[in-house]
């Protein structure tokens, strides 16, 4: 399999992917550049593949780069995941997937209706399973957080992926109406079972600081 590393520089991180007559496939317009004999195909999905992507948003082109040699993925301020899949099947946060081995099946998970719709994730979801490596974006460090038939909450969109195992669901942060108002915390994210949930709470300071300047900027009024 290929070999995934997160290399840091001058406060950016990229991903460098090192193939020996191997192929990995990533997210459209993520290559920065590469060296060697190395071959980029971007190829449409079949007709069924088409209408499906429509239907779900989903990006339809995620090209594929096959040879030998180095790819250089583009640079970020966020960082970068590697999972290691043994044969799992992950549903990954909207726009956190970013690269994967050739060997990784690549596809949509549908969220229920109104999970979707409150919770910012929108109806579909990647899913990611098989075995080999997936990269995922990140705005900080990842913490792993393993549930034995137990339940996490989380509030806030900083949860990055989920086995599918668990159930997960948006919901109101107490039971009546009245307390959620008074709590000052409306909706957040369950996770309810036996499985494994990656967290990035903590941004990297490169974010957070990107963040405040941009809420600093005045909107312009029409």
């Amino acid at each position: 399999m290929a070999q995934f590393e997160v290399i840091e520089k001058e406060g950016l991180r990229l991903v460098k992917v090192t193939l020996r007559n191997e192929m990995v496939r990533t997210e459209s317009g993520a290559m920065y550049y590469m060296l060697g004999n190395i071959l980029m195909e971007s190829k449409a999905p079949s007709a069924g593949g088409f209408f499906k992507a429509l239907a779900t948003g989903e990006n339809i082109f995620r090209p594929t780069y096959t040879g030998t040699g180095e790819l250089y993925l583009e640079p970020s301020l966020s960082g970068y995941h590697i999972l290691d899949l043994n044969g799992e099947e992950w549903i990954l946060d909207s726009g956190a997937y970013w690269a994967s081995d050739g060997s990784v099946e690549v596809g949509v998970e549908r969220n229920k209706m109104i999970t979707g719709l409150v919770g910012g994730e929108g109806l579909f979801q990647t899913n990611v399973q098989g075995s080999g490596k997936v990269v995922m974006v990140a705005q900080g460090p990842v913490e792993v957080v393993r549930l034995e038939n137990d339940r996490l909450v989380v509030d806030g969109s900083f949860a990055i992926a989920r086995t599918k195992s668990l159930n997960y669901r948006v919901e109101k942060a107490t039971k009546s109406l009245l307390g959620t108002m008074t709590s000052g915390e409306f909706l957040v994210s369950s996770f309810e079972g036996t499985g494994t949930v990656l967290l990035a709470p903590f941004p990297y300071w490169q974010v957070m600081m990107l963040r405040q300047i941009v809420a600093a900027i005045p909107t312009r009024s029409t």
